[in-house]
């Protein structure tokens, strides 16, 4: 099983998607912002969402029209989230289900939605009716959809996995307001092997864990933040994969190998960021410490800047496990920054600090904390903390 990076969305057979320019935003690459991503069978689809109270108006109508785990298309804006904006923009992002349908021969809840950019503004939806009109899907849709859901992203992030004789493909958005607290920015998936749609639930529900909820660039959660998987309908099939299937572990093998990726790609294209930042925890006393110091490892702003300024100074990662309330005993922890082993029984190693500051100069900064407190591991992903960080944000509607 291998990723192929330079995959798209509609590798997946039976998929097909389109793009185009509606006139939306006004920023991001190859200036489309609005995709369709459709399905030529019926589909299962699995979703994890925002746990943000302000929930968009695309995330309140994908979980009425997932209520019996069905759909076979989404349409994504990108350029204005349809967040704060009321019943109007309930009704909006009805009207953008509806339109989807009627153009492309499905029922209104037979299709998602996704909306991205600035909160509190309501879509232009004369501008969406036409975009919709204009847009033609087929299978080498997926480089356009990509980049139609993007916003300060500088580059589309996508991917796909084949296994067994089926094939799972995935892009995403995202490059700032990172920091997902039950999925990520906007992410799809899709595959024509037919899951069982309880089986599928679970398994994004665990893959999200293990990737999505531990990539992070700031410290806020969008109130868009959506994933969705879209599967082959299993239903009256006896290949159907579940549980018990033989393909079940490869399966799920290719899901976080697949989520995973995104993730990377996320991380890599941080608001301004010059450095991924990945953050290891090993021997942690269960998943739940190893999942929260990894967090912590990549959301330090003290941390951030150092990667940022090449800075070896070990001391601001043992503070964060000092403050973590993670289980441990000083002397059994150990620290490697860039594959140099800096800190151990509670002493620094007398490293040579310029040969390590050099190697935190290469695109990826691996940080590896090993707590000798159990067997519990987890990786997350994040970035340095950049002045054009605070350049992007200060004026990014204005």
């Amino acid at each position: 099983m291998q990723l192929d990076p330079t995959g798209n969305v509609t590798d997946t057979p039976g998929f097909r998607a389109g793009a185009t320019y509606a006139g939306i935003k006004t920023y991001g690459e190859g200036k489309l912002d609005l995709g369709v991503l459709a399905a030529d069978f019926p589909c299962v689809v699995a979703g994890t969402f925002t746990k943000n109270r302000f929930r968009s108006a695309a995330v309140t109508i994908n979980v009425e029209h997932l209520a019996n785990g069905k759909a076979r298309a989404v349409i994504v804006n990108s350029g204005c989230a349809n967040s704060s904006t009321g019943d109007r923009g309930l009704d909006d992002a009805r009207e953008m289900a509806r339109l989807t349908g009627e153009r492309f021969g499905f029922a209104p809840e037979e299709v998602l939605v996704g909306s991205t950019g600035v909160i509190g503004r309501f879509l232009p939806m004369d501008k969406i009716a036409a975009g919709v009109a204009a847009i033609d899907l087929d299978t080498g849709g997926g480089d356009a959809f990509s980049r139609a859901i993007t916003t300060t992203d500088t580059r589309t992030k996508h991917g796909s996995v084949r296994f067994g004789p089926y094939v799972i493909a995935g892009c995403c958005k995202g490059a700032a307001m990172i920091h997902p607290n039950m999925a990520t920015m906007l992410a799809y998936l899709t595959t024509d092997a037919p899951v069982d749609r309880e089986f599928l639930q679970s398994e994004l529900r665990e893959a999200v864990d293990r990737s999505f909820n531990l990539v992070a660039i700031d410290t806020d959660t969008s109130p868009s933040d959506t994933v969705l998987v879209f599967a082959r309908d299993p239903e009256g099939r006896p290949d159907a994969i579940n549980a018990d299937s033989p393909l079940a572990g490869e399966f799920r093998e290719a899901l976080r190998l697949m989520t995973a990726h995104l993730c990377r790609e996320i991380a890599r294209d941080g608001e301004g960021s010059t450095r991924m930042i990945e953050a290891t925890v090993r021997g942690a006393a269960s998943d739940g410490d190893a999942r929260l110091l990894a967090r912590l490892l990549t959301t330090s702003y003290l941390l951030k800047s150092a990667v940022h300024g090449a800075d070896p100074n070990w001391g601001r990662i043992s503070a964060i496990i000092g403050r973590s309330e993670v289980v441990f005993q000083e002397e059994d922890v150990t620290i490697d920054l860039c594959g140099t082993r800096v800190f151990e029984r509670s002493l620094p190693t007398g490293f040579d600090e310029g040969a390590v500051s050099a190697a935190m100069k290469s695109d990826e900064v691996p940080i590896v904390v090993d707590l000798g407190a159990g067997i519990a591991t987890a990786t997350a992903w994040g970035c340095d903390l950049t002045p054009e960080y605070v350049h992007l944000n200060a004026d990014y509607t204005t």
